[in-house]
């Protein structure tokens, strides 16, 4: 008797004839119906988002494709320098860049609002969790930002549509508190975090969010790149930079 596991998935199969994915059949029930990130919510849910759920899950995403030249941006750049016949390369290259510090922040921050709110319905004290939190975390991930100080301005925004599309709740309260007890900004994937906890979203998917969004960003980031070329001068100033300290430490 075979004791191998059956090969499945749940998201989509095809025949010659049809396409289905998660239940609906490509050409007829989602072409023309719904938009990249309306798409992306069906793949994390297994379900259609309602019309709130839409404007809100697209913000979230679309906030994160774009921030110009940073880290993962010219990660990509230089790495179509020196491979343009490869951009899925590129795009990888800068993709691998979104860590703990830069994007994939929102995981640790949506996977420390739920550990620390795991029912949003219960009654909890916000403002003693924002306080041990603050005191036990050396770091916190989606709090603090090098550029937007005193106020990220994606944040705000985020919010109001979260009131908006009556998805304000105790996460998002929570992490408020925590910034202004830290006395930084709450920043961008900070926000994204929370509202992700406030849709039911898995933490473990957080990260993912800013992944599929960046990717679009660094698609760009490419073609603007083979069309007005900066890599080269980048690469060529941190040669001519780390000549100079060179030159300096030997006399």
């Amino acid at each position: 008797m075979s004791t191998r596991k059956p090969i499945r998935s749940d998201l989509g199969w095809s025949t010659a004839e049809r396409i289905v994915v998660l239940g609906k059949d490509l050409p007829r029930e989602i072409l023309g119906r719904f938009n990249l990130g309306d798409m992306a919510f069906l793949e994390l849910t297994g379900r259609s988002p309602s019309a709130r759920e839409s404007k809100l899950f697209n913000a979230m995403v679309v906030t994160l494709v774009e921030h110009g030249i940073t880290p993962s941006a010219l990660a990509a750049r230089l790495t179509y320098l020196g491979a343009p016949e490869a951009m899925q390369a590129a795009v990888a290259a800068g993709l691998c860049g979104l860590g703990s510090v830069f994007v994939g922040s929102t995981e640790g921050c949506a996977r420390m609002l739920f550990e620390e709110i795991p029912d949003p319905k219960a009654k909890v004290d916000l403002k003693k969790i924002a306080r041990r939190i603050v005191a036990e975390r050396k770091r916190i991930p989606g709090i603090g930002h090098p550029l937007h100080k005193p106020v990220d301005p994606r944040t705000p925004r985020l919010f109001a549509i979260a009131r908006e599309c009556r998805f304000y709740g105790p996460y998002c309260r929570l992490i408020e508190r925590v910034a202004e007890e830290k006395g930084l900004p709450l920043n961008a994937t900070g926000a994204i975090a929370a509202l992700a906890c406030e849709m039911g979203f898995d933490w473990k998917i957080c990260r993912g969010l800013g992944v599929m969004a960046r990717a679009v960003g660094l698609v760009g980031h490419i073609l603007e790149e083979s069309r007005r070329p900066i890599a080269g001068e980048i690469w060529r100033r941190g040669e001519e930079e780390a000549s100079r300290h060179l030159r300096r430490k030997r006399k």
